[in-house]
């Protein structure tokens, strides 16, 4: 009897698109731990999840709503595919006290947390022959959502000895007429910066002489701790239209609820007129949405929160940058050349021929792990090779372990001259 011939085969492209991403390259690095071997507790800086840490526990006004939603029993519906006109509202109202402006509940579309909300903005703008701009070091996610949309991606740089600002001369020399959008992440993942109002200004009157949009992936918004403070593209949303992402996830401590939005910050309209308004509406409605218990408690959520809760949780992650960006100097072989000033991360560069027998940000993530119990995330997942990210949204004596454990590996794997 001969072989059975199938009709249906390996889809090879999406273990391409799923190599890219956070989880997949994490678990690969855990899997050179063994804490009985080391004797050594696992230290994970590799990614952007302070909840377990009992400081960085969200704040019980959160978990009454969540459970008030819950026991109310107007929940347990199926929502609309763009979300409950409460939660949409409520969302609303929270960014419309950042603008010069008023945003409706219709220029809100809920996700399923901030990687959905990648999704559906790369669903919505692809097509073939167009290209769009991610930031060089980038959010993971958008590269291995990349691979399933037509659009051509091309990166711009991101420049460390200005802050991480943007390469504006680079992003001119690599639009043209077919460019759709670029990509802004602030505060920064993976960088930890803060644009200044003259900078976005900037960008803004460049995104319009290109006539691209602006996707301003916001999911860090106010969770900042330097001099600059937090300004949401939107308010130059009339010079060019900004598509704005955020999450409940990073500011609220609670990563685990996948909730997100897109907000449309477009006081002039453009992207109403150009049709994007409604294609996110007809690609929300095909596709999967945050649970309604969770929309349900959103108006709460907000309202609730305290302002102290904020301000102790931003407070910790300045406290925990300080300290980091003091003690890596310690470090041999390792610099990091800006403060973080937001966010939960800091990049840090490798100085690989200086190491005996390290070959590059993968191989020092791989061998880190093995000796010493310790994740981080290579840079190379990042776009920026020979470069590692590093979370500091820990407890104190956890990053400083963390650190001496960095300093004690560096330090055996430095060359001897």
């Amino acid at each position: 009897m001969g072989k059975q011939e199938w009709g249906f085969q390996e889809n090879h492209e999406l273990h391409a698109a799923a190599a890219f991403t956070i989880r997949n390259i994490l678990e690969s690095i855990m899997g050179n731990i063994d804490e009985k071997r080391s004797g050594k507790p696992k230290i994970h800086l590799g990614h952007g999840d302070p909840s377990v840490y009992p400081c960085f526990r969200t704040s019980t006004s959160v978990e009454d709503a969540l459970v008030e939603s819950i026991r109310s029993a107007k929940f347990n519906c199926y929502p609309a595919g763009v979300g409950i006109d409460p939660a949409r509202s409520a969302i609303a109202e929270l960014l419309s006290k950042d603008l010069p402006y008023k945003i409706e509940t219709d220029d809100v579309f809920l996700t399923a947390g901030g990687n959905h909300a990648i999704e559906i903005l790369l669903t919505v703008l692809g097509r073939p022959g167009a290209n769009i701009l991610f930031p060089r070091p980038n959010y993971p996610v958008y590269e291995a959502r990349a691979r399933f949309s037509p659009l051509e991606v091309r990166h711009y740089d991101l420049l460390p000895e200005k802050g991480w600002e943007v390469d504006l001369d680079g992003v001119k020399a690599l639009a043209d007429s077919n460019t759709v959008a670029i990509v802004l992440i602030n505060p920064g993942n993976p960088c930890g910066n803060v644009f200044t109002f003259d900078h976005m200004q900037k960008i803004a009157e460049t995104a319009r002489e290109i006539g691209m949009l602006i996707i301003s992936d916001e999911v860090y918004a106010h969770q900042v701790f330097a001099d600059k403070p937090f300004i949401p593209m939107g308010v130059l949303g009339d010079i060019a239209p900004v598509l704005t992402l955020g999450s409940l996830s990073k500011r609220w401590i609670v990563p685990g609820w996948r909730f997100g939005w897109i907000a449309i910050t477009d006081p002039t309209s453009i992207l109403q007129q150009t049709g994007v308004a409604g294609s996110l509406k007809s690609c929300l409605t095909i596709s999967a949405d945050p649970p309604t218990v969770i929309q349900g408690a959103i108006p709460h959520v907000i309202k609730n929160t305290p302002k102290s809760f904020f301000l102790n949780i931003n407070k910790l992650l300045k406290e925990a940058a300080d300290m980091f960006f003091e003690k890596i100097k310690e470090v041999p072989n390792v610099t990091c050349p800006h403060k973080p000033e937001g966010s939960m991360f800091a990049m840090v560069k490798l100085n690989i021929p200086a190491f005996e027998d390290v070959v590059d940000d993968t191989d020092f993530c791989t061998k880190l792990a093995k000796e010493e119990c310790m994740v981080l995330f290579p840079g190379d997942a990042v776009c920026l090779k020979n470069w590692v990210r590093v979370s500091f949204a820990t407890e104190p004596k956890v990053l400083d372990d963390a650190i001496e454990r960095m300093k004690a590996f560096c330090m055996r794997h430095a060359k001897h001259m």
